[in-house]
């Protein structure tokens, strides 16, 4: 699809979306909060985490910590958890330099709190492979100008501003630690703020379609991949909640294939190409049980 055909049916699932949506509050939210465990693995796991979906929903869901796990990582669970519960249930999400430092402070709470909370200063450069974050002198100034320019822009396309900013804020790394789950948070944040709901960048394909984005950034400031990597993961999460909505019944898409007499590698790329409204549920494919029949 081309950028405007992507944007016209992001434009047509959000109209649906909203329709759908009034007086469904309630069902909204509990989908969000079935969905933070899912969303705090894969975050975590993309920074070698070696915590499981399974482990991670015990600590989230259950307050269940098994004295085998390693205590940062179990702190570092339950703290992106209340990041992104609070942003769920925040009214005023203005995103700005204090507030983006309050929630660090909370993702670093009892793991580094000399670090949580601030931005990197005097000495502490940090290195990401072959990137080198920007110097400690400016982290801060960085940081303000960027988020001024984001909420001045009225012009760009929303995902084009998240993906330019995304790429933006990990290639100035502001952070002694935390950088790609604070900047994770971020998209979510600013998706919260248009009244769409939030995505979750998989574990499993960082290697090929995560990572090398950010590889190509520095040297030709071309963010368009971010765009398309958000596009798809949105249209997945507006699936499920129109699914969610409008009260299909779920079939898994290997299932679905079959009875359609499709292949299920023929499927599966048709989901992760968002042209079939199939969404992933603890890593499975979904999809509406009565999709392609009239």
């Amino acid at each position: 699809m081309t950028k405007e055909q992507i944007s016209d049916k992001i434009s047509a699932l959000q109209e649906r979306f909203s329709e759908l949506s009034k007086g469904r509050e309630t069902l909204l939210r509990e989908i969000a909060l079935a969905e933070i465990p899912e969303m705090v693995y894969n975050s975590n796991a993309i920074e070698n985490s070696t915590l499981s979906l399974a482990e991670t929903e015990k600590i989230i869901h259950l307050g269940v910590v098994p004295r085998s796990l390693d205590i940062r990582e179990v702190n570092e669970a339950q703290n992106l958890a209340r990041i992104t519960k609070e942003l769920l249930d925040d009214p005023d999400r203005q995103l700005t330099v204090p507030a983006l430092l309050a929630r660090h402070k909370i993702l670093l709470t009892n793991i580094r709190d000399d670090w949580a909370g601030r931005f990197r200063q005097g000495t502490e450069w940090v290195r990401v492979g072959g990137h080198i974050g920007a110097n400690p002198d400016f982290t801060s100034g960085l940081v303000s100008e960027l988020i001024a320019k984001y909420n001045a822009d009225t012009a760009s396309w929303f995902l084009d501003k998240i993906a330019w900013f995304h790429a933006e804020f990990e290639k100035i790394h502001p952070f002694n630690d935390g950088n790609g789950r604070i900047g994770r948070v971020l998209i979510n944040w600013q998706l919260l703020n248009s009244n769409l709901p939030p995505i979750i960048i998989q574990n499993n394909n960082k290697q090929t379609e995560y990572y090398p984005l950010f590889a190509q950034y520095p040297t030709t400031l071309k963010f368009d991949g971010f765009t398309s990597l958000f596009s798809l993961l949105l249209m997945e999460a507006l699936h499920k909640r129109i699914a969610y909505l409008e009260g299909a019944p779920l079939v898994p898409l290997p299932l679905w294939a079959r009875n359609n007499s499709i292949h299920p590698t023929a499927a599966a790329k048709s989901a992760k190409r968002q042209s079939i409204p199939a969404f992933r549920l603890r890593g499975k494919w979904l999809i509406p049980q009565s999709y392609g029949h009239s």
